[in-house]
């Protein structure tokens, strides 16, 4: 298995032309969390899902310990694959290693960041959720994903993801941007008006972080508002990939 084999899924591959929208997952989260986005994109546009190591199909691999010898891992397979029009999408922690990617990949980074339901790096906070019991964290997810952590009352499904969950959160808390030189791509970043990790003025604050252009999208709901809003999360991505885009063939509605 090759490098690209292991780190990235490609669920539905794409015309040569096609924009690569690049997904990384919510801590605790895996690449098949973005296969109905890749099933609604193609073939307009090709989803590239990273897989987290100690997950899944690589659920045997040694946990990744922070959030920045990840992004220098993943930006190391992103610049053996060939080059397209590029977007990134990360949600939550899945935003920051989107960002800090973007960063190590300097003129070959992408042309737009999708940054959603996570603060900007330039905000800075003090959590300590990967510190709390098994019961403590078990309440904090239940708060946050709502009927989503419902698989957490099988005991044997806990006992499988909770080390991978908590091992994400001790990574994304315990993270400090190394650099935050501004990205020169458009970043669009989208929360929820009730999250209760990212408030609107969080979300807002990725304006700081980029010299291109930037737009805010805040939706109804907490945390995992996508969930809820499947279809005009959609929307914001097709419409803004075919804005950025105009003129490669890509990001064009079926």
């Amino acid at each position: 298995m090759t490098a690209t084999d292991l780190w990235l899924r490609r669920y539905h591959p794409s015309p040569r032309g096609a924009v690569q929208v690049v997904c990384f997952p919510h801590a605790g989260g895996s690449a098949s969390y973005y296969h109905p986005l890749s099933a609604t994109l193609a073939p307009s546009a090709e989803v590239l899902a990273v897989q987290y190591p100690g997950r899944q199909d690589r659920r045997g691999e040694p946990l990744f310990r922070g959030i920045h010898p990840l992004a220098d891992r993943i930006a190391e397979v992103l610049l053996r694959e060939e080059e397209r029009p590029r977007a990134f999408f990360g949600h939550s922690m899945g935003a920051i290693i989107a960002f800090e990617v973007a960063r190590r990949l300097g003129d070959r980074g992408p042309g737009l960041l999708f940054a959603s339901g996570r603060r900007a790096p330039s905000r800075d906070r003090l959590e300590t959720v990967h510190l709390l019991g098994e019961n403590g964290l078990i309440a904090h997810l239940q708060d946050v994903n709502g009927a989503e952590a419902a698989f957490l009352e099988d005991e044997e499904i806990r006992e499988l993801v909770l080390p991978v969950i908590r091992s994400d959160y001790r990574a994304i808390e315990t993270y400090r941007p190394a650099d935050l030189t501004p990205l020169s791509c458009p970043i669009v970043a989208l929360t929820g008006d009730a999250d209760p990790l990212t408030s609107v003025d969080d979300a807002r604050a990725w304006s700081e972080v980029t010299t291109g252009d930037f737009d805010l999208r805040v939706f109804s709901g907490g945390h995992f508002f996508v969930a809820d809003h499947r279809q005009a999360v959609i929307e914001t991505i097709l419409d803004t990939l075919a804005k950025v885009f105009e003129g490669t063939g890509s990001g064009d509605r079926r």
